[in-house]
């Protein structure tokens, strides 16, 4: 699987977490911690491996992404964040689902700005074996991927 298919898999399942979270009532707050705890699992996973592997060789790629991957960079910042707060909150708390619908907000506004403003030009620099190689890799990286999302680059403030 090449990267960028690999990125989107994940930006898939993120979505139809956000979209059973969406269905969620107040009442079903056990299930909105589940489906809270994997959308931070998914997350944090994701921005590791896009921070440590996939925005390097974008960037060596494709060197005109660089304003878009350095916004990504800032996006991922203010995700993790909320992500650790999340993690943090009591899913019964009058601001759980508030935290979660912003999160939800700013990670498919990332996601529609990678998919659609920059990752064609990746594809068109890398070309299908380099993606398929650069893919090889990020699935590996998932397994050395911290679960903390203060543990991803992205969270020190620099």
């Amino acid at each position: 699987m090449d990267a960028i298919v690999l990125l989107r898999e994940d930006h898939k399942t993120v979505e139809k977490l956000f979209k059973r979270f969406e269905k969620t009532d107040d009442e079903e707050t056990a299930e909105r911690r589940r489906i809270a705890d994997e959308v931070i699992e998914e997350l944090t996973v994701h921005a590791w491996i896009e921070e440590q592997v996939f925005y390097p060789a974008a960037r060596e790629a494709a060197p005109d992404t660089t304003d878009h991957i350095l916004e990504s960079i800032e996006e991922h910042h203010a995700v993790v964040w909320m992500l650790s707060e999340i993690k943090g909150m009591d899913p019964g708390d009058e601001r759980f689902k508030a935290k979660m619908s912003v999160l939800m907000e700013q990670v498919r506004h990332h996601v529609e700005e990678e998919e659609q403003d920059w990752f064609p030009d990746v594809r068109k620099a890398m070309g299908r074996n380099r993606l398929t190689e650069l893919g090889e890799q990020l699935r590996a990286a998932k397994d050395d991927a911290p679960r903390d999302p203060l543990a991803v680059p992205s969270a020190a403030s620099t």
